[in-house]
């Protein structure tokens, strides 16, 4: 099996993919409440505090920050966002909340894995260093939240 090579992340974006790495997990602990049967209100409680403190502060960056880098209209920067808007409405979706989990775990993991092999390193190629030297002051202090009470995927 071929190795593949990490990718050289520049410094400035390097919290917001720190962040993705937590999107990675979150996916993870849903993937293992779901083997253990754990009820889904408290799954679901789960996602409601990890939107509040790390999907809706890190879309709002991206969004603000980074996505502005490229054409409004590159199609890169359109499937991001068409997917924050499907990965806001799982997490906010109370009609079958087992099933919005199910499909949560699987998009969130894909969508964080096409920002970092595709969409990040077409932002890193084009921007200038000018541009990256902001985004690195705003991220420079990425607040750090309380780690969730109910570890149910322990």
């Amino acid at each position: 099996m071929e190795k593949k090579k990490p990718i050289k992340r520049h410094v400035a974006l390097q919290p917001l993919s720190r962040q993705h790495h937590f999107g990675l997990l979150f996916s993870w602990k849903l993937r293992k409440g779901f083997n253990k049967d754990i009820e889904i209100g408290r799954m679901q409680k789960y996602a409601k505090w990890f939107f509040k403190n790390e999907i809706e502060p890190h879309f709002n960056d991206e969004e603000k920050y980074l996505f502005p880098i490229l054409e409004p209209d590159n199609e890169l920067i359109e499937r991001a966002l068409k997917e924050h808007r499907r990965i806001k409405r799982l997490f906010n979706d109370t009609k079958d909340p087992e099933k919005s989990l199910h499909r949560l775990e699987e998009e969130l993991d894909a969508h964080i894995r096409f920002e970092e092999r595709i969409l990040f390193n077409e932002i890193q190629e084009v921007a200038t260093e000018a541009q990256l030297q902001k985004i690195a002051e705003i991220h420079s202090e990425l607040k750090k939240y309380p780690d969730y009470q109910d570890p149910f995927w322990e």
